[in-house]
């Protein structure tokens, strides 16, 4: 499995009954913190994607306010080959609706095509930064860990990852970064190197979508150009919507960032 994931740039795992417990305990706060008024600014696209950044109220270990802890398979495999588990964020909650996508307010056109036709595809950690709207690497993780609360068919707006593309990404920041200090590279601007990058993604690796239920998981390589697909009109899903969890925990520097498996 950790070839799969070195590899193609992210693998899933099978049902797992701890992560099942963990995911209907946190569907629960996922419903609330939807409806918590504190974290209205994250309801966009006309009411289509909750981007819930830091929604959920667990612990550093990942647990929930009297929910079971974070274990299973996914944990296992991350302590086992990526190494121990730094401390965790406020999982973001992640919820899409049927209708998805549409305009962000401030959303010009080719914004909106790029999401629509290109599932907003982004390698997460990369800010837009200034009036000119250039990029660079703010926010570096160590891995993204998804696992769905809610049960949906698999043409309710699934996660799009494309496969090997973390190869090519790390190519791009490797040029970006080429002749900078380490201690600077949150500054520098990576925007051509990483807009040739995707270009050269869409045109050479796989596209694939990423469909789970209650239980299962899927872990993907910080690096790893990703999206959400529309939400097809046949699609289905409970009231809820189509709710996913991501752990996203702080990667210790950049150079580890860019060069740890």
């Amino acid at each position: 499995m950790i070839d799969t994931f070195l590899d193609k740039g992210w693998t899933s795992f099978s049902h797992d009954p701890t992560v099942e417990a963990w995911a209907r305990h946190a569907q629960l706060a996922g419903q609330a913190a939807v409806q918590d008024p504190r974290h209205a600014e994250w309801m966009q696209c006309e009411g289509t994607w909750f981007i819930g950044v830091d929604a959920l109220e667990n612990d550093p270990q990942g647990q929930l306010p009297g929910g079971p802890p974070l274990a299973g398979a996914p944990i296992d495999f991350i302590t086992k080959y990526l190494g121990p588990i730094p401390p965790l964020h406020k999982a973001q909650l992640s919820v899409i609706f049927p209708g998805y996508p549409r305009p962000r307010p401030g959303e010009d056109a080719a914004a909106f095509r790029y999401r629509e036709k290109r599932d907003a595809a982004h390698v997460d950690g990369v800010k837009l930064f200034g009036e000119a709207r250039r990029r660079r690497v703010e926010e570096p993780h160590a891995w993204v860990l998804g696992l769905p609360l809610t049960k949906t068919s698999a043409d309710a707006a699934p996660l799009v990852i494309w496969e090997r593309s973390h190869r090519i990404m790390c190519q791009a920041f490797e040029t970006a970064f080429a002749g900078q200090a380490a201690e600077t590279w949150s500054q520098v601007d990576i925007t051509d190197a990483y807009t040739r990058a995707r270009a050269e993604v869409f045109e050479t690796c796989k596209r694939v979508t990423v469909h789970a239920f209650p239980g299962e998981s899927y872990l993907m390589h910080r690096l790893t150009l990703h999206g959400v697909a529309p939400w097809a009109a046949q699609a289905t899903a409970p009231k809820e919507g189509r709710m996913i969890a991501y752990f996203r925990p702080d990667s210790a520097d950049l150079k580890t960032w860019l060069r740890a498996p």
